[in-house]
């Protein structure tokens, strides 16, 4: 692969993963200032299905505003992730998609974009790395 090649391919998943990053901002901003607030329960841990089956990924349980009972799984997920069988949290969702759920801890909430803004940042600095040998 020549360097010019390796550095647009660096360059273009550095902005698709930025351009992923400030729309999961944009829908996190939402949930926050429009998003409808319930109380949620931790009811099951299950196995992560995509890593090597030693995260725990809990699964919360909440009632929206039409009463129906809704479980989901929150999408930042690995060491230090899991929430405690039981544990009782805040939930997000916008009006009338329960289905967009969050729990309401940063970590939750912002961790996606931030891992995406990271690896954005990283496949960047490897362009210029590769642009920088050439």
């Amino acid at each position: 692969m020549s360097n010019s090649l390796g550095m647009a391919m660096c360059g273009a998943v550095a902005l698709l993963l930025l351009g992923f990053a400030v729309r999961e901002a944009a829908v996190v901003r939402r949930l926050q200032r429009a998003g409808i607030r319930t109380q949620g329960v931790v009811v099951d841990n299950t196995r992560d299905d995509y890593s090597d089956g030693h995260n725990w990924v809990p699964v919360i349980a909440f009632v929206d505003q039409q009463g129906h009972r809704v479980e989901f799984s929150p999408r930042m997920r690995g060491t230090g992730m899991n929430l405690a069988r039981g544990l009782e949290v805040q939930v997000v969702y916008e009006r009338g998609k329960p289905q967009t759920a969050r729990v309401l801890m940063w970590k939750h909430m912002m961790g996606p974009a931030v891992y995406m803004l990271l690896s954005a940042v990283a496949f960047a600095g490897a362009g210029v790395l590769i642009a920088l040998k050439s």
